[in-house]
């Protein structure tokens, strides 16, 4: 799988020598950008697996940038740049949520091994928030149904076993899950 790369740079140089290595390695260069807005803007268009963003950019930076494309899951991970080894800066990129920090000038045989391990760390967050949307989702639903068992017990004077059995038959007759069933009757019944 070829991954979705983007990146972010003031100097024109430093893309063309990024994309270079990117490219020579198998990744797939989906867009470029100068500042934090463009690269807030190749992010919704391409979403790609990783951004490479240098902190330090005219009118929006990297930080700033990064922490928008991070809150809206623009892309997968961000691995930031800098010409700075700055304590503060090292505590921003943290806070932002970044995968990676390398200082320029870059060493070619540090690089790609970090790009790797930063695409291996964004795609297992991402997993683990499917994980949690599902366990989510599956938490709600427990409990809505809950909430409609109780309903239908109290309208059609059933126990516990008998509202639950007629949730399920309700939600394999209508072929939709329970937990859109249990919806439906708690605004219904509500």
């Amino acid at each position: 799988m070829s991954y979705k790369i983007v990146i972010v740079d003031d100097e024109p140089i430093t893309k063309m020598d990024l994309t270079e290595l990117l490219e020579e390695a198998g990744y797939d260069v989906v867009g470029q950008a100068s500042d934090g807005f463009e690269a807030i803007d190749v992010c919704k268009e391409t979403n790609p697996d990783l951004v490479i963003m240098d902190i330090k950019m005219p009118v929006l930076d990297g930080l700033k940038a990064s922490k928008k494309i991070m809150h809206d899951r623009l892309a997968g991970g961000i691995l930031l740049l800098t010409a700075f080894y700055d304590e503060d800066y090292i505590n921003k990129a943290k806070e932002v949520g970044a995968l990676g920090y390398l200082v320029k000038p870059l060493d070619e045989k540090s690089f790609i091994p970090t790009v790797e391990v930063c695409i291996s760390r964004a795609e297992q967050i991402r997993n683990l928030e499917k994980q949690v949307e599902k366990v989510t989702k599956k938490l709600e639903d427990r409990k809505v149904i809950d909430i409609a068992k109780g309903l239908l017990m109290k309208e059609k004077n059933l126990n516990e076993d008998e509202a639950y059995k007629l949730l399920r038959k309700m939600s394999m007759d209508g072929r939709t899950s329970m937990g859109e069933i249990a919806r439906t009757i708690a605004l219904v019944y509500d």
